[in-house]
């Protein structure tokens, strides 16, 4: 178990209940409900015993793409148990939003850019606390919408590991989403794209998506990685909800 404790934001968060119990319901932009995870402490991500730890700050608001879900914990999950691997690898996280995943790639010693919607300044400036409040002001923060070729798009440096924890949540969304992600694997042929992503619904798949874009997958079990529970790091966060994990890269020309 990890020594190190997540902490909720210091300033206005400090001495009030957390928004994940003061609001019963989130709804996206699009005006579709999504269950806010239950309020509760955040610690580290559990993994293999280390003399060292990653504490981590997050930030927590009352507005929809401000909590720290339970697929970024699950997700951070991930790349604490391959810390060994991440120094040095530039890391993008799209749809960052608290930005868990992202900093704690960085506090592993990856270069990290973070990057949501230009469309919601309010997650920009939340990435940006994230770091500040991380002692990370140098991680560069952009604004990148889904499915939309932009300037910031283009001049990206290249990644080695594309980060994404619950973008998979609005149907309407997953061809921009992977739009953007067989843009940057193919600018980056050797990449990954790892992703979380809670079973909302048995009608929803990608898998004709990724098909029509040269795209294959890796199914992750979480628990070759020690996911599989409802709780961790103290936390209750995945709770019982039903999270997954895959990892996306290019397909060949023969398709495997």
């Amino acid at each position: 178990m990890l020594g190190g404790r997540v902490l909720r934001a210091t300033g206005r968060e400090r001495g009030r209940r957390s928004p994940l119990a003061a609001l019963p319901r989130a709804r996206s932009p699009a005006g579709s409900p999504r269950e806010p995870p239950p309020a509760a402490p955040l610690l580290p991500p559990a993994g293999p015993r280390s003399a060292s730890a990653a504490p981590v700050t997050a930030v927590l608001d009352s507005q929809y793409g401000m909590y720290v879900w339970p697929c970024a914990v699950v997700l951070a999950q991930y790349l604490w148990v391959h810390r060994r691997s991440l120094p040095g690898k530039r890391v993008l996280e799209v749809g960052a939003g608290v930005s868990l995943p992202g900093v704690l790639a960085a506090k592993c010693g990856a270069e990290v850019t973070l990057s949501d919607s230009e469309e919601l300044p309010q997650c920009l400036r939340n990435c940006r606390r994230s770091c500040l409040l991380n002692h990370l002001p140098h991680i560069p923060v952009l604004g990148l919408t889904w499915g939309r070729v932009s300037p910031e798009l283009l001049s990206l440096a290249p990644v080695d590991i594309i980060l994404g924890s619950d973008v998979f949540f609005d149907p309407k969304d997953f061809e921009d989403i992977l739009t953007t992600i067989y843009f940057l694997l193919e600018k980056n042929p050797h990449a990954q794209f790892w992703t979380t992503y809670q079973v909302r619904s048995a009608d929803w798949s990608i898998e004709a998506l990724l098909c029509k874009w040269k795209l294959k997958h890796v199914h992750v079990p979480l628990h070759s990685f020690s996911a599989d529970k409802e709780h961790l790091a103290s936390s209750s966060l995945p709770g019982r909800h039903t999270i997954e994990m895959m990892i996306i890269s290019l397909a060949q020309s023969d398709g495997t």
